[in-house]
């Protein structure tokens, strides 16, 4: 289970749409990962972890509920909502997630509606692909290697998201 919420907190924020950001409509979007696995094991899905965050302790649940909402996810529906606004849509680019996580972000390739990109970040690096199957919608698949617990591990997961609405509510965007 320690293990599971880091895993998670870093699945959720590589998954965000502030990563794709392609012609796709400003607002906000719900992501859910499936598919989730470690050096090719598979964990639990979504539905469960979700579970497991609501079942901790009021202290660690508001606390990491705070560590996402300051990288601007929030935990609701079937996985977690972000919002995107229209000048991280316009960038057609890689916004930075939260510019103190240390994480940066490169597309390398671009042929029409699948990107490849590239990531790095502190305890994590890796490669993923993002498919836009319409403005409102779109999947991405990730892998690479994380150390969420002291050990260098393989991991990788699918993501799909898509828009909610213009109104993106109590919801901040990410800077």
């Amino acid at each position: 289970m320690n293990m599971r919420l880091p895993l998670l907190a870093l699945a959720l924020g590589l998954s965000s749409p502030a990563l794709q950001a392609q012609m796709l409509q400003p607002g906000l979007w719900e992501l859910t990962t499936s598919n989730m696995q470690v050096d090719g094991k598979p964990l639990p899905d979504m539905d469960f972890m979700l579970g497991q965050l609501k079942n901790l302790p009021p202290e660690q649940r508001a606390m990491m509920e705070g560590v996402l909402a300051k990288q601007g996810i929030t935990v609701a529906g079937k996985g977690v909502r972000s919002c995107l606004t229209q000048e991280q849509v316009n960038t057609n680019d890689i916004p930075l997630q939260d510019p103190q996580s240390g994480c940066t972000q490169k597309i390398t390739d671009r042929q029409g509606k699948v990107w490849k990109f590239q990531f790095s970040c502190p305890r994590a690096q890796g490669t993923g692909q993002a498919t836009f199957l319409s403005d409102r919608e779109f999947v991405t698949n990730v892998s690479g290697t994380f150390n969420a617990s002291g050990v260098q591990q393989q991991g990788s997961m699918n993501t799909r998201a898509t828009w909610v609405s213009n109104d993106c509510g109590n919801v901040r965007p990410r800077t």
